[in-house]
């Protein structure tokens, strides 16, 4: 179990009532940022602190894994600089008993600040460019003693039903902006929609590129998902949504697996498993080949995308 602290007065409130934390995967110069890079290290049962408005007034329990998801619509004109590609953490938010000022209790807290990444300055101000950082059991337990609260770790089986339910209102959003959208007719619109599903157009032209699941070998189309490399959440263009380069055919548990970030891809055919899947459950879901082996090299095309999947993905 790892503790975070997350710095967030521009989008407080609607990360705190959404039940969620959000953030660009890169500052707006392209640069990467480890303030974002920590969110793809959040895993369910984690503890967050909340920090906006110079108190901290909130914490949570992460509800499940990283999601690769667009800017939130309800943050508006937050942010406006942001890149759209973000990651979403979904969070159990609830208020902590007493509200207080950090920096009407820095002489306690200085001395249990990280010395890399820390969420506030010395003097007990905020640190601008801080987004979300790790502290440690000794600063959260000061901050729980101060806060009084006492965090409860969520139900273990809590976190996918979260992420799905969070995926699904993601998606109801893109699409009915979709559906309303002036640059696409009709018939263009009906495809982008079921390409969600990895039907209609999106499927035939995956289905152009790609005869089998990759990892199992399977054939049989009737059992094969046409899945999207990049999420069609994060697609930024109908033609990316729909685009056969940006499919490939797998059977059920891998689509799973590739979906939620367990499996991704090189450009070789190299497989990549997360480290959270052991020997056992490698063996069981039939892994231990394709990893010994590949899976057959990728078109340029193809690797464009999957070099999106590989950044997107919590491997380690």
């Amino acid at each position: 179990m790892n503790f975070w602290w997350v710095n967030h007065k521009q989008t407080s409130r609607q990360e705190i009532a959404g039940g969620y934390l959000w953030s660009p995967k890169k500052m707006s110069n392209g640069a990467r940022s480890q303030y974002y890079e920590f969110m793809r290290e959040t895993r369910p049962g984690d503890v967050v602190v909340s920090f906006a408005n110079a108190q901290i007034g909130h914490y949570g329990i992460v509800a499940g894994f990283p999601i690769s998801a667009p800017k939130p619509d309800e943050f508006g004109s937050a942010g406006e600089n942001w890149s759209n590609d973000g990651w979403l953490v979904p969070v159990s938010w609830q208020a902590v008993g007493q509200a207080f000022r950090p920096k009407d209790n820095i002489e306690r807290l200085r001395p249990l600040l990280p010395e890399r990444y820390a969420p506030i300055q010395a003097t007990g101000n905020g640190n601008q460019a801080a987004y979300l950082t790790k502290i440690d059991q000794g600063l959260l337990e000061e901050l729980m003693h101060l806060g009084a609260f006492n965090p409860e770790p969520a139900a273990e089986d809590q976190s996918i039903a979260d992420d799905e339910t969070i995926i699904e209102g993601i998606e109801d959003k893109i699409q009915a902006n979709i559906e309303t959208d002036a640059t696409l007719d009709q018939t263009e619109i009906e495809a982008v929609v079921k390409a969600r599903k990895g039907q209609g157009a999106f499927r035939r032209n995956v289905v152009q590129i790609e005869s089998r699941c990759r990892v199992t070998g399977l054939e049989d189309k009737r059992l094969l998902i046409a899945s999207h490399i990049k999420p069609w959440r994060a697609c930024e263009t109908a033609q990316e949504r729909l685009d056969g380069a940006n499919g490939l055919l797998l059977a059920p548990h891998i689509d799973r697996l590739f979906d939620i970030g367990l499996i991704s891809f090189e450009k070789s055919g190299g497989v990549h498993v997360s480290g959270t899947l052991d020997a056992q459950t490698k063996d069981c879901l039939g892994l231990s080949r394709a990893i010994a082996e590949g899976v057959g090299a990728f078109s340029g095309a193809q690797d464009a995308y999957l070099s999106y999947h590989r950044d997107s993905v919590f491997l380690a």
